[in-house]
């Protein structure tokens, strides 16, 4: 008959029930800072659109287009800038923000930017050499350019919370609580073709 150790029993089970709690532990913060990493880029995203309608908002006011296309400028910039990044939780700016539905709005922002700022538009602009002017068209550039960095960014740590989040530990022992399963944000972002030089 084999003789069963208590000590060493006792030894292992607490080897054991302490290597699982550090490994939870663990994954618990893992997720905590991709949810982190997925606001901050939400964050930096929100900025950058800010900046690019700001920028639109500036061109459109400058009196250098023509009435039509400053209007569709001005208004779908405007649009841009009233509807914000929602932030559910009053307290805490960063927890449980999300893009809010956006996607639309900014997509028009794109949309009349390529209408408007067509190559022979942006060659008319250029050759005035109108600083104001060419300030507000490199921000809008940079801006739009930064926003698509920002927004695959946001989507890579998406999918990296989506992943760890599909884990069995996770799931089984709840370690993502309350928090929301973020989405991942898609618009048409493209950069008129005249700026992208």
């Amino acid at each position: 008959m084999v003789e069963i150790d208590v000590l060493q029993v006792t030894t292992f089970v607490v080897i054991l029930v302490v290597a699982l709690a550090w490994y939870l532990s663990y994954s618990a913060a893992r997720l905590d800072r991709l949810h982190a990493k997925v606001e901050g880029a939400m964050s930096a995203l929100d900025a950058q659109l800010v900046r690019r309608a700001e920028a639109t908002l500036e061109l459109a006011n400058s009196g250098v287009l023509e009435p039509a296309s400053a209007l569709l400028l001005a208004d779908a910039a405007t649009e841009s800038l009233e509807r914000v990044t929602e932030h559910p939780l009053d307290d805490d700016l960063l927890d449980g923000q999300h893009f809010g539905g956006r996607e639309d709005v900014e997509a028009a922002l794109s949309e009349a930017l390529a209408a408007t700022l067509t190559e022979e538009t942006v060659s008319h602009l250029r050759e005035d050499d109108d600083e104001l002017v060419d300030d507000a068209l490199s921000r809008i550039a940079s801006s739009a350019l930064r926003a698509r960095m920002a927004r695959q960014f946001h989507n890579d740590a998406v999918r990296e919370v989506r992943r760890v989040r599909a884990k069995w530990v996770v799931r089984w022992f709840r370690l993502a609580g309350h928090a929301a399963l973020p989405e991942r944000v898609e618009f048409d972002d493209e950069l008129p073709a005249a700026l992208a030089r």
